[in-house]
Formats: structure tokens, sequence, C-alpha cells
């Protein structure tokens, strides 16, 4: 087991990484003294498989449970789910003191952070992240958001967690395209910060398709070492530290919108990003052939897509225009100087851009 502090003065919490721990879990919200009564959000595939063993270790802790079940949908990130979680949460809030627990992937956690921000103005929540892209990626930093019809998380808070929790080997029951994409945010910390997770990662991607269980947990601890570190400097992003995790993201985002979040997953859509983000970066000087290359074969190792299919220039460029980190009229990208080097760069000319996105569509 390993315990990383992410330091956040009076909003720090531990992110705990180990394997067969979720019986433990009890044990440790009871030091956390936020309330007896938890609120679990999840989707049914993942309590039929686990909910029993989460609730017997939150009773034998003597907390009350209560699960909602939302739907295993991208679309779950919206208003009127919230909206619906937060009036279920009001009915069932009399003589209690509740807390939330996200348990799943990362539209469980975003959403569930979404509606503990709002939700009297604020409560205490968990993660226990069940799927790689979770647990390496979007239980950690206090970003929480759902979606608009214009684009991915248009609407959030940064509201902390007051307790990670990932137990790997819930990992092995994922599918491989699971995995993959979970893998996209591993590749994404290496590309950005850590030129020998980037190693690991071009020598162990057997060990890790294989479910290794010292390799899922060397992936999932190093990259949220990684994150917690940048949040620490930077938990919401004024000082240009932490946009650096947002390498990628800005074309991915895009993808995703513009396919209605049904061609590609969030991690897939990332992967396309970077590719994005690397031929932008060579486009204008600051990467030569060999990185963008060597990124690339890392991706299509992993099993993850290099050409954006079904999905027209257009509708990905009007999703483009709706992200959030323009400002004002200019766009922001996170670009590469190499492999742990990064640039952040405004005001890229829209011809550049479309020439990077028209030689990936096919």
């Amino acid at each position: 087991m390993k315990i990383i502090k992410l330091n956040l003065k009076n909003r720090s919490y531990k992110i705990v990484v180990g394997s067969n721990i979720l019986e433990a879990l009890g044990r440790y919200i009871v030091k956390l003294n936020i309330g007896k009564d938890a609120y679990i959000i999840t989707n049914a595939a993942i309590k039929n498989r686990y909910g029993a063993r989460l609730n017997k270790t939150l009773k034998n802790a003597a907390f009350k449970v209560k699960f909602r079940l939302i739907p295993d949908t991208e679309k779950s990130k919206s208003i009127e789910i919230a909206s619906a979680l937060m009036k279920d949460l009001a009915s069932y809030d009399k003589k209690r003191r509740i807390f939330i627990l996200a348990f799943g992937g990362g539209v469980v956690g975003d959403l569930s952070g979404f509606v503990a921000s709002i939700y009297k103005r604020g409560i205490p929540y968990l993660q226990v992240p069940t799927t790689l892209l979770a647990q390496v990626d979007s239980s950690v930093g206090g970003k929480t958001a759902i979606d608009l019809i214009w684009g991915k998380n248009l609407v959030g808070a940064f509201y902390q967690p007051r307790l990670v929790y990932s137990d790997v080997n819930i990992l092995k029951t994922l599918s491989q395209r699971q995995l993959q994409a979970g893998l996209s945010e591993v590749i994404k910390y290496g590309i950005i910060k850590d030129p020998d997770l980037f190693n690991y990662l071009e020598r162990n991607l057997k060990s890790i398709f294989n479910l290794k269980t010292a390799a899922l947990e060397f992936v999932v601890a190093r990259s949220i070492a990684i994150k917690a570190k940048i949040v620490e400097q930077d938990e919401k992003e004024e000082k240009k530290i932490r946009t650096i995790l947002n390498f990628g993201h800005t074309l991915g985002h895009a993808i995703e919108a513009a396919s209605s979040y049904t061609s590609y997953n969030h991690g897939e859509a990332i992967a396309l990003g970077m590719l994005l983000a690397a031929d932008l970066s060579q486009q204008l000087g600051l990467i030569d052939k060999e990185v963008s290359l060597r990124i690339e074969n890392l991706i299509e190792a992993a099993g993850l897509p290099t050409k954006i299919k079904r999905i027209s220039l257009p509708s990905i460029i009007e999703a483009y225009y709706h992200d959030k980190k323009f400002i004002g009229a200019k766009n922001r990208f996170v670009l590469l100087k190499g492999i742990g080097r990064t640039k952040i760069v405004e005001d890229i000319p829209l011809k550049i851009i479309k020439k990077v996105l028209k030689e990936r569509i096919v």
C-alpha cells in the first residue's frame, strides 16, 4: 500500500493506492469524522460487482449506507441528473450527517464531486475510483463538473475530496478498452513531466495489459504523485502550472463533444488530442519528427486511436470554440518542447489547427 499526501493546508487529503484494500476502507473513513451516513453514487454494473463488499466494509465500521444508481454513460454528467441527485439527497437528509462516496469511473467522480460542492454549499465527499483513468487522473485534484450540449465540463467547481482510495485489484475486471483509456492519461503524465515514466511504458505495456499487480500499482501511484505535486503548486489553475495537465484536452474534448460522446471514450479522445498537440508542436518548430513519432508509436502500441474517424472537421471546430481554455478570443494550447517539457502557447492561427486536424481525419 502506498499513501500519497496532497498538501493544500486545511483541504489536504490522502490518496491511498494498493491491492485488495477495499475491505479496509471503512476504517479510513472513520478517522475522517465526516458523518455516519454514506450516500454512494455509482452505476448498476459497479454495484452488482462490488456493492456487497463496499456495503460490508462500511457497515462493519458502523456507517449507514444508501446506494444511488446513475446510468453508465457520459450523458449522466447533466444538469438533469445532478438535480435529481440533489432532490434525492434532500429527501434522505433528515437527522443525518451525510457524506457522498463516488464509487465508479470519471463520470461518477465528476458528477458526485459537483453535487457535493453545491448541496448545502458543500458537503464532504470521497473518491473510490474503479477505472484506471479515474485512479490515475480524474479522482485527484478537485475538478468537478457536468457537461452542457455545447461542450464538456462547462459547469463545475474546484472542490477537493476528503480521501481518494484506489484498489488496483478492481482494475482486473476492466475491459481492455477501459484499460487502454486509462493508459492514455498515464502516457500524458510521461509526456508532460516524466521521461522515466514514458520509458517505463515503452518497455512494460505487456505487464500492464496482463494486469500484473506491481505494474498497475506503479503506474497509478506514479501518475498520482506527479499530479499531486502540480495541484499543490496551483490548485485552481491560476499560475499556469496546473494548465499542463490539459495537454491533449483542448482538441480531445472537442472530438468527444463533436461525436456526442459516442465515437470515442474520454481516454481515446485524449490520445487523439495528444497526437494533435504533438503535431502542432512540430508545426511550430518546438519538437522534431522523432519526438512526435515516438509519442505516436507509444499511443498506437497501447491500442489507442491515431486517426479521427466518422467526425467532420466543421463539427470539431465548432466544439473547439466552446473550450474553457480560451482567453477571450485567444486560444491556449499546452504544447511540447520534448518528452517531459511543455510550453503553453496562445493564439495559434486557425489555419494551422485545421491543417493538423485534416491530416488526422480519415
